[in-house]
């Protein structure tokens, strides 16, 4: 069983400022999959962790339509991709999955469209609705070894 790390976010800067954390812990290769529903917070920490690496300045939009952004950092190729549309998981590798996951990062929304095509070792942060508008539970899973 994978280790469990739950994280209470009281609104959007509280969810941005985890993502700052977690794109601390980047290096080449890595996989990060956002799971929850529409509107609990996805867009918010993937605009975040983009910031957080490539300047503040940078415009972050939701690759909703083009399933596919990159954006280069100092150290490696970020991919964000959002899998929502696919239909089928093979059209993934139409997206570069395979170059992602050999030399960049990758950031997937709607990983479980992947089926077959889920790598072994990623890190997985769940969020869910709170019990108010504004809070979303955030739940980290994988990456025993970087998150304490």
């Amino acid at each position: 069983m994978q280790q469990e790390n739950v994280y209470i976010s009281e609104g959007p800067e509280e969810t941005a400022a985890l993502a700052r954390k977690v794109a601390q812990l980047l290096k080449p290769r890595d996989v990060i999959f956002l799971k929850g529903n529409l509107g609990a917070g996805k867009s918010t920490f993937a605009r975040s962790l983009v910031q957080a690496l490539c300047g503040t300045e940078i415009e972050v939009p939701s690759p909703t339509f083009t399933l596919v952004q990159t954006y280069e950092t100092p150290s490696f190729t970020l991919w964000h991709f959002d899998l929502y549309r696919l239909k089928y998981s093979e059209e993934a590798y139409e997206l570069g999955i395979e170059e992602a996951y050999i030399a960049g990062v990758s950031l997937i929304e709607w990983p479980e469209r992947l089926g077959t095509l889920l790598p072994k070792d990623y890190l997985e942060i769940e969020l869910k609705y709170g019990s108010h508008e504004n809070e979303r539970i955030l739940c980290l899973r994988g990456w025993k070894d970087r998150l304490s």
